[in-house]
């Protein structure tokens, strides 16, 4: 019977040992790169927006000569 229960508490103790925890990954990084961000569009959007508004000024003075 002790040799039974002997058995069985060193089975029991080393199955609990050998599922503990998960798997570590460990994740490689590689050296740090510089990107240069270069220009989005050809048009600068500082530009457009003026542009915009001027026309709109414009078709308006012409719709009110009518």
């Amino acid at each position: 019977m002790k040799k039974i229960s002997a058995l069985v508490l060193a089975t029991s103790l080393s199955a609990t040992t050998a599922f503990a925890g998960g798997p570590v990954i460990v994740a490689v990084e590689g050296e740090p790169m510089a990107v240069e961000v270069g220009p989005t569009s050809s048009i600068n959007a500082g530009i457009v927006v003026p542009l915009l508004l001027l026309i709109v000024l414009g078709a308006a003075v012409y719709a009110s000569q009518k």
